[in-house]
């Protein structure tokens, strides 16, 4: 029992999905992320995210202005894990 345990835990660590940073054009980027279960909280995802957008921006010494921030529904079940997608602008 003990290794089905384990076995599920790793499956279910495999499917989340990170997006890294998708550039739009004319300094817009979408950045996204979505845990591997329904367990986990809206509040991590949206500050990793959030910590990429800024790294985008820093690069080329410019700040982050969200245009959009989609965050998924609860009940977080049947495959509706909390996911976030977050699209932003590099400006001065």
């Amino acid at each position: 029992m003990k290794y089905l345990y384990k076995s599920i835990v790793l499956i279910l660590s495999g499917c989340a999905a990170n997006s890294g940073v998708v550039p739009m054009g004319n300094d817009t980027y979408m950045v996204s992320r979505q845990a591997a279960s329904g367990f986990s909280g809206m509040g991590t995802l949206k500050a990793d995210a959030m910590r990429e957008a800024y790294q985008q921006c820093e690069i080329t010494g410019k700040r982050v202005e969200v245009i959009e921030a989609i965050d998924a529904k609860p009940p977080y079940i049947f495959g509706n894990f909390p996911k976030t997608e977050i699209r932003f602008k590099c400006v001065p």
